[in-house]
């Protein structure tokens, strides 16, 4: 009989305490406002990424800042609101590291290639990036924007030296490229993304891998963000499956 009173004991003992345990608080719902600050070259991509992200989220709002890296790095240095911080080059990232603004490390999380463009139909018949040299008007980046940048390194790897009183500079990919749209321009050296982007407005001509460059393109949540889980999640948005094949979509290559 004690035997049987005991095993009773033991049984309403572990039904008490399951009836006195708490269930799992489910997960506070993601909700508030971020500000995104990226270069201008991801403009259309992050639009789509916007879309997407808020849809699987509501409650979320993104905003964005689009300009050149170099500019948006300033910006967010001299105190610029920003949550998310998303260059074209690792060189403005870095700065912001160095200063000690970033929430964590800054990880990459697309690529990009360089094209020529020139005006519909390529009348003057570039073919390579040396054909620049003796064209009317190229149009290229500001000599500190990263598109700028990468176009000087890839006309040195070409051997080619463009006099700069044939050169206008753009103040991003944008302004660059609409140079040759709008006629002031005889060729440009962009990002393949907005090549793409402008269609038939534009010829594109390819450049060799061995005189391209890997434009790097970073992304971290920034220290003085009031809204870290959003832009933490916006983040693992843009570096998931969905967000990649995204950023395929319009013409930007992997990270790795």
């Amino acid at each position: 009989m004690q035997r049987f009173v005991t095993l009773g004991l033991v049984t309403l003992g572990l039904i008490a305490t399951g009836c006195g345990s708490s269930s799992p608080k489910p997960a506070a719902k993601l909700a508030g406002p971020i500000a995104v600050s990226a270069a201008s070259s991801l403009t259309q991509a992050f639009a789509k990424i916007r879309t997407d992200f808020e849809a699987a989220n509501p409650g979320t709002t993104v905003t964005f800042n689009f300009g050149p890296s170099s500019t948006l790095e300033t910006q967010i240095a001299q105190g610029a609101p920003a949550d998310v911080f998303a260059s074209a080059d690792s060189a403005n990232m870095d700065k912001l590291a160095t200063a000690g603004l970033l929430n964590g490390a800054a990880t990459v999380f697309a690529k990009n290639r360089l094209v020529i463009v020139t005006k519909p139909g390529n009348p003057q018949h570039v073919k390579t990036l040396a054909d620049l040299a003796t064209v009317g008007t190229i149009s290229l980046c500001g000599i500190d924007v990263p598109c700028g940048k990468y176009a000087a390194q890839a006309l040195q790897a070409a051997g080619v030296t463009i006099n700069e009183t044939k050169i206008t500079r753009g103040a991003d990919v944008k302004a660059t490229l609409a140079s040759v749209t709008t006629g002031d321009a005889d060729a440009a050296i962009v990002y393949v993304t907005d090549a793409t982007a402008a269609g038939s407005a534009v010829a594109s001509v390819t450049i060799p891998v061995a005189q391209n460059v890997n434009a790097v393109y970073p992304i971290a949540t920034l220290k003085m963000s009031a809204h870290k889980a959003v832009a933490s999640a916006f983040i693992r948005y843009v570096q998931s499956p969905r967000g990649e094949a995204t950023l395929r979509s319009f013409g930007f290559l992997p990270p790795a």
